[in-house]
């Protein structure tokens, strides 16, 4: 860890970065995709969309309404756009990125079988000595006695290292607990297959 964390400290930075990578990725990775089976059949229908009424609903949206299809070519764009799919795979928090995700968790299962064990933690970071070094200044870890306010706003002021933290604690689990590549398996034995996400 470095001693000066003034990226880390900034309560824009992490949003403007992420915003920026959201945006790279969107633009090199982003293209439209539909099933092979009724590919000639969308392709008709996007010629003779109605771009008027497909506006028309756009607009209503970035209104924040919610839109119902009512006339027969308000539909045939909802139907359009259940059919077409935006592949955007790679731009964390998407939602083509979580669908991705649940094809794998369900390609998974489909491989493997149900799982046996579901797990969710939520590391206390806010008492943990590593979270509290990662989020200090001091570059030599030595654990000390700190009030709870202390410990509350070491976190709230600098939320990568609670990132980093919760990234090492997984990584741990599945190494020490799980077993994960290691030849003598884990708490439970060897571990056939995992599948971890976060929420979004």
């Amino acid at each position: 860890m470095y001693h000066d964390k003034r990226f880390q400290l900034d309560a824009l930075f992490s949003i403007f970065a992420f915003n920026h990578e959201q945006i790279k990725d969107s633009t090199t990775a982003g293209f439209i995709q539909t099933k092979h089976s009724n590919f000639q059949d969308v392709c008709d229908r996007i010629t003779n969309l109605d771009r008027d009424v497909l506006r028309d609903i756009n607009e209503r949206y970035t209104k924040g309404e919610v839109v119902k299809a009512v006339s027969e070519a308000e539909k045939s764009c909802f139907r359009l756009m259940n059919d077409l799919d935006n592949i955007a795979e790679n731009v964390q928090g998407s939602l083509t990125s979580k669908k991705r995700m649940r094809n794998e968790l369900w390609s998974l299962v489909s491989f493997k079988g149900a799982p046996s064990w579901f797990v969710t933690f939520a590391p206390a970071d806010n008492h943990h000595p590593l979270c509290l070094y990662f989020a200090d200044t001091e570059e030599k870890f030595s654990p000390r006695f700190r009030t709870s306010s202390e410990r509350y706003r070491l976190i709230a002021r600098n939320p990568v290292a609670g990132a980093r933290f919760f990234h090492f604690m997984v990584q741990m689990f599945l190494k020490h607990v799980l077993g994960v590549e290691s030849t003598d398996g884990g708490v439970f034995g060897k571990t056939s297959a995992y599948y971890g996400t976060v929420e979004q």
